[in-house]
């Protein structure tokens, strides 16, 4: 994904990637919206780069594990009057290589060239490697 602009956010309270698409799948029943929204305080200034192929990376518990890619930005009026900026989101959660990330607030701009690449798909007689595995070889920087 080198050369696009993308989102780096962390995804508190998930567990894994399952537990984000199953937060998310709920979420998208209780709005009735057929894509995924994320809503955060801020509205990107490099809107337009982030739509042109643009994710949102997730970190989950230490690491980037997975992104979704951007398809919109929607303006989100809180009961409490303030303007928000709800992230449009694809549904499809893609799996990445593990990045260790330290935690920050917010989001970030990541640059294509600093994104981990998506993790080919597993073949079918190929098990995953269980999570704390692929936290382990994140941090000795191998997976």
């Amino acid at each position: 994904m080198s050369g696009k602009l993308h989102l780096i956010k962390l995804s508190v309270g998930s567990e894994s990637v399952d537990t984000l698409a199953l937060f998310q799948a709920a979420r998208r029943l209780e709005m009735n919206r057929a894509h995924s929204l994320h809503i955060t305080r801020m509205w990107p200034k490099r809107e337009a780069e982030l739509l042109d192929g643009g994710s949102i990376y997730w970190v989950i518990k230490g690491s980037i594990q997975a992104r979704q890619k951007l398809i919109g930005f929607d303006e989100i009026i809180g009961e409490d009057g303030i303007r928000r900026c709800g992230f449009m989101l694809d549904s499809e959660l893609i799996r990445t290589t593990n990045a260790i990330k330290r935690p920050f607030q917010g989001w970030r701009y990541l640059k294509g060239a600093d994104a981990p690449s998506d993790l080919g798909v597993v073949r079918e007689n190929e098990d995953e490697l269980p999570e704390d595995m692929q936290q382990s070889l994140a941090k000795l920087g191998v997976f």
